[in-house]
Parts: structure tokens; sequence; C-alpha cells
């Protein structure tokens, strides 16, 4: 799973299809991103203190990390993403498509650097 939080991406499955948004949060454990005004429901609130109005609530709930793709800042498509050690040996994401880095998975390590 290379998204990451901050990451700009589109829906390629369900009821949001070809929304483009970035990532809140990810869940690896149950492989699941929350994708900003993506995925919306209604949560019922009861009338409370804290929301003396009560009401419906409108709130994002996560979507599979296999419905979203990520998006390249450099060739601006939907693509792939691949890890990759770069001449100092730090590991990297990378887009399938252009080749770009799309930033540091790991630090520099001295036996992957190139010579």
């Amino acid at each position: 799973m290379l998204i990451r939080t901050g990451d700009n991406v589109e829906v390629i499955a369900g009821a949001d299809r070809g929304t483009q948004s970035r990532v809140i949060q990810v869940d690896r454990e149950k492989g699941k991103a929350l994708v900003e005004s993506v995925n919306r429901v209604y949560k019922h609130v009861k009338r409370s203190q804290q929301h003396p109005q009560g009401g419906r609530l409108s709130k994002e709930m996560p979507v599979q990390l296999s419905n979203v793709m990520f998006v390249c800042g450099s060739c601006n498509s939907r693509t792939r993403l691949g890890a990759r050690f770069s001449d100092d040996g730090a590991k990297e994401r990378f887009c399938k498509k252009c080749g770009a880095s799309a930033g540091q998975i790991s630090p520099a390590h001295a036996g992957h650097a190139k010579k």
C-alpha cells in the first residue's frame, strides 16, 4: 500500500467514481482510506449539549484502497505507484507512467547506494 495521507487520488469505483480529492487518513490494517468529500453519509445525532439542535450530521466514511488510484502531480493522470531505490540509496515511490518521484519511503542506506 503506497498511498499516504495527503496524496491526491481519484475514485475509480462506486457512487463517487471520477472524483479527485485528497486523502485525509489511511487505515493500513483494514485497507481503507478516508478521502475528503467522498462517500458521505448522514449520521443521525440525538439532542445533547454538544449538538443542541440534534438532527443529521454529514460525514465521510472510509473507502477501500482498491477503489482509489494515485494522481501523479507531474503527468496529471491517474497511475499506479512503484517503489525503487534512488542513487543515494533512499527508497522512494514513483509514478509508473512518467517515472517521476512521488516522495521518499525510507532514508538513505549505504547498501543500496549506486557506486
